[in-house]
């Protein structure tokens, strides 16, 4: 037997940032796909966005709305910098409008007969030999037919007559909650090629943003829910995650120095040049001293830095640096350095990480800070923080920058911090700074748990910090608990006798 031709289903880029990765090349060409949602997430803008993408690559579009109307469309979509009614001036875009009037409720008897509707759709299509249409909402047109088998009736005619003149189309269409019924009726999803779920979900008081695309006919694409964000300058934005490309780097066996030569030689001879580093610990250990060492010794090195305070802001980050004899003003003038501090309640996170990815992309840096994990972490749900870590690691392991983030202990003797379990064994080092109590004296301890791929020094040091910086000083004698955050002073006889008591055990 003849083995069965099997056409392969083409994919038409769509130009919204992260999408085509997730769908893994676009829409299917020539097919209709019908995007879902609850009010405000986002379906008016990725319909709109999908024909300014495609006039950007040259091509026509459509706009079919049952709603809104053109006007209100126009005004709307430039706050996103999208001028419409230029392009309708230059034949690039169509409206086809079907918008209610104000105060003309319609009601329907009998059949809806769909013939004229469509007569206009086509004649729009031929017009412009459109290959994009968008159509927004399914919903308003299909709200005053009672009978469901008409409505899917309608939908397939509707569906039938853009496959016949081949425009890949996008229907809208609303859905009553985030997670349940795919579409209001029921049967709009049975009718689409493809569908995509669009959801704002409202989460211990935050709101999340997630696309999924839960069909598409014939086609491969990735599984799962992906975070999404919407932007002034930018519009509708996927973050793909695990769709993002890593491009597998070889891991660096060169070192480089901390800014701290007594960090230095506990770490090995220095950190591993592409490599994470986790710093964490209780307010005023030491966590942004350590963090403007390590850049000041890149600066030192020739390297540029990119600082992201998300708890001091520039003059305060510059000041203290100034009290520890590091000019970071004049790194900055230098270009060397760049000092970017933000609010974390600012913006949504998914916002934060697209502007740090951007900074990173136009500043080329080769080495970055993040202080600190903590004031984002808060920000946002827990998913949504591990989304940011995923995908901002990925950005830098993908540019072969050396990274340093510090992460706040819940306690004021330490402890585990819920930034610190999501993001440790994603790290390539750990450094944990402590308080230590001695004889009723505050003292400061810190310890290298970890060193990938690398020796270290595995004792618990003091550290003491003056106007030259952080001086790393002898280990610790006497104290246990030190990482657990229940320092105890134990006299010489009762170490040896423990010391006894696990060689017996052994």
């Amino acid at each position: 037997m003849a083995e069965e031709n099997v056409e392969e289903i083409k994919k038409l880029e769509t130009g919204i940032p992260g999408f085509d990765l997730i769908s893994e090349g676009g829409l299917p060409i020539g097919r209709t796909t019908l995007v879902v949602g609850s009010a405000g997430c986002g379906k008016t803008i990725f319909s709109c966005q999908f024909l300014i993408e495609g006039i950007k690559r040259g091509e026509t579009g459509v706009y079919v709305t049952f709603e809104e109307s053109p006007q209100n469309i126009r005004k709307n979509m430039r706050g996103f910098g999208w001028d419409i009614a230029k392009l309708e001036e230059t034949g690039k875009w169509y409206f086809v409008d079907a918008s209610p009037e104000p105060g003309n409720n319609a009601y329907i008897s009998g059949d809806y007969d769909l013939s004229p509707l469509l007569a206009r759709i086509k004649y729009a299509i031929d017009k412009v030999k459109a290959t994009r249409v968008s159509m927004d909402s399914l919903g308003a047109i299909f709200s005053y037919i009672p009978n469901k088998s008409q409505i899917r009736d309608d939908l397939f005619i509707i569906v039938s007559a853009l496959r016949d003149v081949n425009s890949t189309a996008i229907l809208t269409s609303e859905r009553n909650q985030e997670y349940g019924p795919i579409s209001t009726h029921g049967v709009e999803e049975y009718v689409a090629d493809n569908v995509i779920i669009l959801r704002n979900v409202l989460i211990e008081e935050k709101r999340r943003r997630t696309l999924e695309i839960l069909k598409y006919r014939g086609s491969s694409h990735q599984q799962g829910e992906f975070p999404f964000t919407i932007l002034a300058d930018k519009g509708f934005v996927t973050i793909p995650l695990s769709a993002m490309s890593s491009q597998d780097r070889d891991s660096s066996i060169v070192r480089i120095c901390n800014g701290n030569d007594e960090l230095d030689q506990m770490c090995g001879g220095g950190f591993y040049r592409d490599s994470i580093i986790l710093v964490s610990g209780a307010t005023g250990t030491g966590k942004t001293l350590l963090s403007t060492q390590f850049i000041s010794g890149g600066i030192k090195n020739g390297e540029r830095c990119i600082y992201f305070s998300f708890e001091e802001n520039r003059h305060q980050l510059m000041r203290n640096a100034r009290g520890w004899g590091m000019d970071l003003a004049q790194a900055e003038k230098q270009g060397m350095l760049k000092i970017i501090f933000r609010y974390p309640e600012s913006t949504r996170l998914e916002n934060h990480l697209i502007k740090m990815q951007e900074d990173i992309n136009e500043f080329q840096p080769h080495r970055i800070v993040i202080d600190s994990l903590t004031a984002l972490e808060k920000v946002a749900t827990l998913n949504g923080f591990r989304e940011f870590l995923a995908s901002f690691n990925a950005t830098v392991r993908r540019e072969g920058i050396t990274g340093l983030y510090t992460a706040t202990a819940p306690t004021f003797l330490g402890g585990s911090s819920v930034t610190e379990s999501q993001i440790s064994t994603t790290t390539d080092s750990i450094i944990l700074l402590r308080y230590v109590e001695v004889y009723g004296e505050i003292k400061r301890g810190l310890a290298v748990i970890k060193m990938r791929g690398s020796m270290h020094d595995k004792q618990i040091r003091e550290f003491t910090i003056d106007d030259k910086g952080m001086h790393i000083g002898r280990s610790f004698r006497n104290v246990i608990g030190i990482l657990s955050g229940n320092p105890m002073y134990v006299n010489q006889d009762e170490i040896n006798r423990l010391s006894e008591l696990f060689q017996d055990q052994a």
